[in-house]
């Protein structure tokens, strides 16, 4: 063997070895140098794309419980990650990037918006967000309704000038709409008043009686307000951010008694669909 393929030799087992000490190409320690948001909606998996190289799946997110139930999808790469998770927060949610030996490395902050939800009606665009940081209870139920398509075809029953419409459980000639999920804790006592333009959970006489009906307040109504825990009044949730004047247009309606129900429309004003649009 000459002398340059002896030196060549030796030098490609030095370069072996040292690859074979780190691990080889999976040796070297992930780098994120971006992290890119394609879909981030509270309730709702989103979708982050990190950039960066040697990524692998071995790496972990922590999120102060703001995104849960965190994986990796079957097309990432190692210079590309496509993290799902859960959104369980609104607000600043921070995520912090591990690589396996538990070293941080990377960090950033993840802005969720509230919620918001848009019903369209045959008299307009009503658009409502929710406010899950203060009723999680009311938030979440209503947004699981509007997640499984209930409200479709509902009506607005129940309009009452100078007070409140409200909507959300029956069909046309006032036929109840089945499909409702358990009733749900009543949660009044959050600091939130039922203002005008506010959107609150109907209930019957029964404190915990709340499933899919809801009210939008035409009105400062803050006798619907906690007092206490035997006058709990009725649990505020949202408000309405955009449609006001649908709402305005809604209780103005001519109203009269239906299959024995008061205070019903006499042209129905029907909501066509619910869709959580934020």
């Amino acid at each position: 063997m000459s002398f340059i393929k002896r030196v060549l030799g030796i030098a490609l087992l030095a370069l072996v070895s040292l690859l074979s000490a780190c691990g080889g190409s999976t040796g070297f320690p992930p780098v994120i140098t971006g992290v890119k948001v394609q879909t981030l909606k509270y309730g709702n998996t989103a979708t982050v794309y990190l950039g960066g190289k040697d990524l692998r799946s071995s790496i972990t997110v922590e999120s102060n419980g703001g995104c849960t139930n965190p994986s990796f999808a079957s097309n990432s790469t190692t210079d590309t990650l496509v993290l799902n998770c859960v959104v369980k927060l609104v607000g600043d949610v921070p995520l912090t990037f591990k690589a396996e030996d538990g070293s941080v490395i990377y960090t950033t902050t993840l802005t969720v918006p509230k919620p918001q939800v848009t019903l369209f009606t045959t008299k307009g665009t009503v658009v409502m967000e929710l406010d899950p940081s203060t009723a999680p209870i009311s938030s979440n139920n209503y947004l699981s309704y509007v997640s499984k398509g209930f409200y479709t075809s509902t009506l607005f029953h129940r309009v009452i000038s100078g007070f409140m419409i409200q909507g959300g459980g029956y069909t046309t000639g006032m036929v109840k709409k089945t499909g409702q999920a358990a009733a749900i804790e009543l949660e009044s006592n959050k600091g939130l008043s039922n203002l005008r333009g506010t959107l609150a959970m109907a209930r019957t006489d029964v404190f915990n009686s709340a499933t899919s009906e809801f009210f939008i307040n035409v009105v400062d109504n803050t006798f619907l307000d906690y007092k206490t825990e035997a006058s709990p009044g009725y649990a505020v949730f949202g408000k309405v951010v955009q449609g006001m004047d649908v709402v305005d247009a809604i209780v103005a309606q001519p109203t009269g008694v239906t299959n024995g129900f008061a205070d019903v429309p006499l042209t129905d004003v029907v909501i066509s669909l619910a869709l959580q649009t934020q």
